[in-house]
């Protein structure tokens, strides 16, 4: 080896090194980073679990067991006869059956007419589409209370009160930000699909509903599940509309129950967790195709 080629080995020696030590700093420092970040979302769900797990847990104690100093995370013996007792309190399956009637005509409406309103905002051109549509995500503006007492007029002049019309029946008419997001999944597909219908004779709505329908299944799932989680968690509207114990949704039945109910402990947890436990595990299985709704209705302004 020439005296010029043993440094120049060196050099490159060096220089490996370097990358070496260089390589693992960053592996290092990246591991860091994830450990860090993984433990503090391990903390922030745990301390959201928490309660959670606290309510199932005491829905199954005995009364024994719920007022004892030292607090009992694993009840024993278990006490399934709580949910018995709540079920039959609270007339739990007459209220399943309002609040799922609600539920399923909302959705089924809600679905149907933000559907065709985003559709003739996005693929159908005619003159004032974008005024109109800005009106209408202005309404997203209007709180609540302000058209509470109108409606309450216009459904009791109906004849609707103490029925579940009024619940389900405005969800029918769509809603300003449902449409906004079929209307932005609708931009982002072809154009050209439109295009080869019409070649085909499809008119509107059969290129709506043979075409653009069936290729909107993320954006469809995504406003059921908002419509669905909305409406069986409602309260204020059951408790405005509806006068009847035979027509109580669950959320206002809970509500009712928890009143005759403040002392029994046990079965109120047992009542909370029977209408809390289908939406959480609904959310929990249906979370992607949630997410992926949302990401690709921003695909194309």
């Amino acid at each position: 080896m020439t005296p010029t080629a043993r440094p120049t080995a060196a050099v490159n020696a060096s220089r490996t090194d370097m990358r070496v030590r260089s390589r693992r700093r960053r592996l290092l420092r990246d591991g860091l980073s994830k450990s860090v970040v993984f433990t503090f979302l391990l903390i922030f769900g745990i301390s959201f679990a928490l309660p959670l797990f606290w309510m199932i847990s005491t829905s199954l104690k005995t009364n024994e067991q719920l007022v004892s100093i030292r607090p009992i995370w694993i009840p024993n013996p278990i006490r399934w006869s709580n949910y018995t007792r709540a079920v039959e309190s609270m007339n739990f399956l007459e209220q399943t059956r309002n609040t799922l009637t609600v539920c399923f005509l909302a959705l089924a409406g809600q679905v149907v007419s933000s559907s065709l309103a985003g559709y003739g905002f996005s693929r159908v051109n005619w003159r004032g589409r974008e005024i109109v549509f800005i009106l209408v995500l202005t309404t997203m503006m209007l709180p609540g209370q302000v058209t509470m007492i109108p409606l309450f007029i216009v459904f009791r002049n109906l004849h609707w009160i103490d029925t579940l019309k009024p619940l389900f029946v405005p969800s029918m008419l769509g809603a300003a930000f449902y449409i906004f997001l079929f209307r932005q999944f609708f931009l982002a597909l072809p154009s050209e699909l439109n295009d080869a219908a019409r070649i085909d004779g499809c008119n509107e709505f059969a290129i709506y509903w043979r075409i653009i329908l069936p290729l909107s299944k993320p954006v469809i799932a995504t406003v059921a599940l908002f419509t669905f989680l909305t409406h069986w968690n409602d309260f204020q509207g059951p408790l405005i509309y509806l006068q009847s114990a035979d027509r109580y949704t669950l959320s206002l039945g809970l509500q009712v129950f928890s009143g005759r109910s403040s002392m029994d402990m046990t079965a109120l947890m047992a009542a909370t967790a029977l209408v809390s436990l289908p939406a959480i595990l609904l959310f929990f299985f249906t979370q992607r195709t949630f997410i992926q709704g949302i990401a690709l209705t921003g695909l194309k302004a």
